[in-house]
C-alpha cells in the first residue's frame, strides 16, 4: 500500500494541471498609445471573466526589439480556450455584440504579427 501511495504522490506532478497560453505578438498601430490599449485590454477581461480567459501585456524593457509586445492569454485549458475562443469568433458576426465592438478596438489600436497556442505543465 506504501508504495501505491509513493507511486501516486510521485506521479502527480505528471497529471494534467495544464493551463493554455494564447501568445500573439502584436505592435501598437501609430495614434495608439500603451495606456489606451491597456484601456482596451481592461475591457476586454471584463468579457473574459465569464469565459475564463484573463489577458495580460508584457511590454519589453530589454530585447532586440523594443517596438513589438505580446499579449498573453490564459485559460484553465486547451478545452476552455477552445469553448472562449468559439464564442468569441460566433459573436462577431454582429457588429452589436461586445467581441465585435472590442474587436474593432483592438484592431484600429493594433497589429497582430505571430500567434502561438501553449499548454503549461
Amino acid at each position: 500500500m506504501k508504495k501505491l501511495i509513493a507511486i501516486a504522490l510521485l506521479a502527480l506532478p505528471c497529471a494534467s494541471f495544464a493551463d493554455h497560453l494564447d501568445v500573439i505578438e502584436m505592435k501598437l498601430n501609430q495614434g495608439c498609445s500603451l495606456a489606451s490599449y491597456l484601456a482596451v485590454v481592461k475591457d476586454f477581461n471584463e468579457w473574459g471573466k465569464d469565459h475564463g480567459y484573463r489577458a495580460e501585456i508584457l511590454v519589453p524593457l530589454q530585447r532586440a526589439n523594443l517596438e513589438t509586445m505580446f499579449w498573453v492569454g490564459r485559460s484553465a485549458s486547451t478545452e476552455a480556450f477552445g469553448k472562449a475562443w468559439d464564442t468569441w469568433r460566433d459573436a462577431l458576426a454582429n457588429p452589436d455584440s461586445v467581441p465585435a465592438k472590442l474587436n474593432a478596438r483592438l484592431d484600429a489600436c493594433s497589429t497582430s504579427l505571430n500567434r502561438s497556442g501553449m499548454d503549461t505543465y
